[in-house]
Formats: structure tokens, sequence, C-alpha cells
């Protein structure tokens, strides 16, 4: 007997890893690995395992560079807590385009190269 629509779903939702969400087909090709993995700086990602020998946070000194775990080696491509947000579920898992002007600042331009003036500033300039 066939399974009906709602089962299939039900089946797919209890198979998901806890930090997964249900992403629509357009978002799950070229994602990367659903297993885990092991990134370029020796640390598991994917297993849930926060501790690892490795990870800059288990040495984080005063010195450390927060940019070092920085980029998308930290990130799992299908387990990662960030996709539990009520944005991100929206998009991933009904397409839904997130709201534009969340994090707009009214008085600043945050949308210039560092290191150059901004519009608004030039334009504050320009009037004195």
């Amino acid at each position: 007997m066939a399974k009906s629509a709602q089962e299939q779903s039900n089946q797919n939702q209890s198979d998901l890893d806890p930090f997964e969400i249900e992403f629509l087909p357009q978002f799950e090709q070229g994602r990367g690995p659903r297993e885990a993995f092991v990134n370029e700086h020796g640390v598991v990602i994917g297993d849930h395992e926060y501790e690892s020998d490795n990870s800059p946070l288990e040495q984080w000194t005063a010195e450390t560079d927060p940019e070092i775990m920085a980029g998308d080696e930290w990130v799992h491509p299908f387990k990662d807590v960030g996709f539990q947000s009520a944005e991100n579920r929206e998009y991933f898992e009904k397409g839904i385009l997130p709201q534009s002007g969340i994090f707009t600042h009214p008085d600043k331009d945050v949308s210039y190269e560092p290191g150059q003036a901004s519009s608004k500033k030039k334009e504050d300039e320009a009037e004195a």
C-alpha cells in the first residue's frame, strides 16, 4: 500500500537530524555533504560534539583573531542550529524571501567599503 504525502512527510521529518530542516528541493542541490566532515583545521563539523582539541574555541586567547572561525568550513550545510530561526525556515522550507530593511540603520550607511567615506557623509560634507 502506498504511503500518503502526509505519511511520507512525517517519515522524512523523523529522519531529520535535530538541527536539520525540510529544505525545498532547490536548496538541497550542491549544498555539500549530509554526513559530518573534518574541516581544514582538523575539526569535525556536523557531529554536534562542539569540543574538539583542534578547535580555536578550545585554544582561545586574547591574541586569537575571531576571523579564524569565519567561513563555510565551520558551518554544516544541512545540520546547523541557524537553520532553526523563523527567517531561515520560511526561506529554505517555504521559499519566502526575508523582509528587506530588517538590519538597516536609519542614520548609518553600512553599504560602502571600509575606509571609504559613505555617500551620506559625503552629502553632509557637501552641504556644510
